[in-house]
C-alpha cells in the first residue's frame, strides 16, 4: 500500500526519474534481501518454533516485510507504470490509483496467505517437520540471496 500511496501521489515519478535515487533504493533493497537470505542460510536454531508463534516474533516478521516491499523499487515502478494505463479520463486519477492498487494489493495478498498455509500444512506431521522446516528454511534463504543478486544486477530500463 506505501507503493500505490506513492503512485498515487506521483512520488514514484521522482524515483522513475532520478537515477541515483533509483540506484540507491535498489542496493539497500538488494543488500537487505541479502542480509535476511544470509541470515536464514546461517541460521542454527531450529526452524520450528515449539507451538505458537511468540508477539515479537511477528511483529519483528512484519516489519522486515514491510522494510523490504517498500525497498522494492520494481513495486514502485509496476505501480507507476501499469495503473496510470487504467485511467478514466474526468475522474480524479488518485482515487482511482488508490482503488486499483489496493485491489492488487489485496489479491497479491491472497496468494501470500494460500503459499504460507500451504507451508504450514507441509509442517504439520511432526515425524519429518524439522527436517522439511529446515528445507524450507534454506530454500527461502537461497531464494532471498538470489533475489538480491538479481535485484542489485538489474538494468534499468528507463
Amino acid at each position: 500500500m506505501l507503493h500505490v500511496g506513492a503512485a498515487a501521489l506521483g512520488l514514484s515519478v521522482l524515483l522513475a526519474q532520478s537515477a541515483a535515487a533509483f540506484s540507491v533504493v535498489k542496493y539497500v533493497g538488494a543488500a537487505y534481501l541479502v542480509y535476511l537470505g544470509v541470515r536464514l542460510l546461517v541460521s542454527r536454531s531450529s526452524p520450528l518454533a515449539g507451538g505458537a508463534v511468540a508477539a515479537g516474533g511477528a511483529r519483528r516478521a512484519l516489519a522486515e516485510g514491510v522494510l523490504v516491499e517498500a525497498l522494492n523499487v520494481k513495486t514502485a515502478l509496476f505501480f507507476l507504470a501499469f495503473l496510470p494505463q487504467f485511467l478514466v479520463a474526468g475522474s480524479p486519477p488518485a482515487a482511482q490509483l488508490v482503488v486499483m492498487g489496493t485491489v492488487c494489493v489485496v489479491l497479491n495478498t491472497l496468494v501470500d496467505v494460500a503459499a504460507v498455509l500451504g507451508a504450514a500444512r507441509l509442517l504439520e506431521s511432526a515425524s519429518s517437520a524439522r527436517r522439511r522446516a529446515r528445507l524450507l528454511n534454506k530454500a527461502s534463504g537461497i531464494t532471498l540471496v538470489g533475489l538480491g543478486l538479481y535485484v542489485a544486477a538489474a538494468r534499468r530500463n528507463a
